[in-house]
């Protein structure tokens, strides 16, 4: 009887999911539902199902996973306190008089707002709302406008730092370290988010490329779709080149700092992750600066605390800023570990000032809470924050009953019999489950794949000799395209309820087509060419 009820219990689950029921309850429920039938028949092993809380002790306890609400911080953060409007606002006016220009610039700030947030629903959302009225009233062809957006607001999935490659980065390390362990080598290689991030950082860009690429050769072959906008409407030169050092200056830096200490191996993943959150909140508190007099007449002592901190105007700001390069630099040349037994002169000394320059971070940090918290920022910022980061981890837990349940029902055996018995080997077996990624993302989210679906497939793949960095990347794309592939694309809905009402969801569906069908052009590319991901792994670690 236990034949094949492995298969039923996630076609059911498919339903639910389709049926519009919670994705955490509806995982759970359905492997309870399944373990009871099967202990009730003597087909199952309760045994499966007692291993939950040792999942969950262990995925609460996972310093990779801390990388997550961290991350959400910096790009909710950077997308409340309008520094993302910012940035669309001079993209467009660097690339406007360009036929096409407007396309290109939504693209290009798309990919510095992925380097950034990693959040696909806050930069469709904002470029939505900023970026689609004004092509329209420029003359863009709606479905080329509305596609563009799309697309380049689920770049975050694929340019790291990416949640989707945090989580996928764990899955597949656990992957990785069972299929070793099934074929007897018990000192396991690991792969590490970091390996993930520097081997997306190459296709990522690639995919920008494309994109580029096609909205040049569209407003090449078809001018009236993507006009130029007058240079005389577009303001002053030197006003640009200060919008300029304003507006794109800082997010650069912020990705230099994160991506350049994950790359550099300066820090971990998390570590990074809790620089781009102090960032972040940096980068806010310089923008608001002068702009939370909403707040003056609160009578807290926190607040006074934190306005007799906010004395010298942008000052503590800059300072942190610079403390925190400073703190990295350290980082890098001297060892400030405190509990040794001997230190030199000179680590003693760097000590010291690793220690005024954290004083000084602590100060611009104080004065950027006070800032966001008078903008009224700092509280949609954590409750967003809070919301994100529950839901990521309620269907993480919801999804590890499901494979414990799962696999007592013999669904990894099934699963690997039937990819090990692939007409093509390696080849057939991975085209397989790049369909089913690439059909289940009309449904599903990258969450329930990543969780449901990866774990399945993952060990049986790296046992066949499949490179994980590879791998991991060719499923970051593949999941990708699940925002953007009609009828269920998250990107898609995020902008249809943006988009004016004059803009049909057909025309949404229809300029998001030639993206989808780039995004499998990419795909194929790195699967003919597995250097691609696999050459910056290799060239750092």
């Amino acid at each position: 009887m236990g034949i094949g009820i492995d298969i039923l219990m996630f076609a059911i689950a498919c339903v639910f999911f389709l049926a519009g029921y919670p994705v955490a309850l509806t995982l759970a429920g359905v492997a309870l539902l399944f373990a009871a039938i099967g202990v009730a028949f003597g087909f199952f092993d309760f045994t499966f199902v007692s291993l939950l809380p040792q999942r969950i002790f262990g995925t609460m306890t996972n310093p990779v996973l801390i990388a997550v609400p961290l991350f959400v911080f910096m790009g909710v953060m950077l997308e409340r306190s309008k520094l993302a409007e910012d940035l669309l606002t001079t993209m467009g006016r660097l690339f406007g008089t360009l036929r096409g220009g407007l396309g290109l610039s939504v693209t290009i700030v798309g990919a510095l707002l992925a380097a950034s947030t990693g959040i696909v629903g806050a930069t469709v959302v904002t470029m939505g709302l900023l970026s689609l009225p004004t092509m329209l009233k420029r003359g863009y062809d709606t479905s080329l406008a509305c596609g563009s957006i799309a697309a380049a607001g689920t770049l975050g999935q694929i340019i790291p730092p990416s949640i989707v490659l945090v989580l996928l980065g764990d899955v597949i390390s656990n992957a990785y370290q069972s299929a070793q362990l099934e074929q007897g080598v018990f000192a396991p290689e690991t792969i590490s988010v970091g390996d993930l991030f520097a081997g997306a950082l190459l296709p990522g860009l690639m995919l920008v490329g494309l994109y580029m690429a096609y909205q040049i050769f569209t407003a090449v072959t078809r001018p009236h779709s993507s006009p130029a906008i007058p240079a005389a409407e577009l303001g002053e030169i030197k006003n640009l080149y200060r919008d300029i050092r304003d507006a794109l200056l800082p997010p650069l830096l912020l990705i230099v700092a994160v991506l350049g200490s994950i790359l550099g191996g300066i820090a971990t993943p998390t570590e990074a992750a809790a620089i781009g959150a102090v960032g972040a909140l940096l980068l806010a508190g310089h923008r608001l600066y002068g702009k939370d007099g909403g707040h003056a007449d609160c009578k807290s002592t926190v607040f006074q605390v934190l306005r007799v901190t906010d004395l010298a105007g942008k000052w503590p700001i800059v300072l942190a800023t610079l403390s925190l390069i400073g703190i990295l630099g350290l980082t890098t040349f001297v060892d400030l570990r405190l509990n040794r037994e001997s230190m030199t002169p000179i680590e003693q000394n760097a000590i010291y000032l690793a220690f005024l320059l954290s004083a000084l971070m602590v100060w611009g940090v104080l004065v950027s809470i006070k800032r966001t918290l008078g903008a009224g920022v700092l509280r949609d910022v954590m409750k967003s924050t809070a919301e994100i980061s529950s839901m990521v981890f309620v269907i993480l837990i919801g999804a590890a009953l499901f494979s414990l349940v799962f696999r007592g029902l013999g669904g990894d055996e099934t699963v690997h019999n039937f990819l090990s018995n692939m007409p093509g080997g390696v080849v057939g077996a991975m085209v397989v489950v790049m369909a089913v990624m690439f059909v289940l993302g009309f449904f599903l989210d990258f969450i329930e794949i990543t969780f449901v679906v990866v774990p399945i497939v993952a060990p049986v793949l790296l046992m066949m000799g499949v490179d994980p960095v590879w791998l991991g990347v060719m499923m970051a794309i593949n999941l990708q395209t699940s925002f953007l592939t009609p009828p269920f694309g998250f990107a898609l809905f995020y902008l249809r309820g943006v988009a004016p009402d004059d803009v049909r969801t057909a025309q949404i569906y229809k300029g998001a087509i030639p993206f989808v069908v780039i995004q499998i052009v990419a795909l194929g590319l790195i699967a003919a060419f597995p250097v691609i991901a696999t050459w910056l792994p290799d060239l750092l670690y």
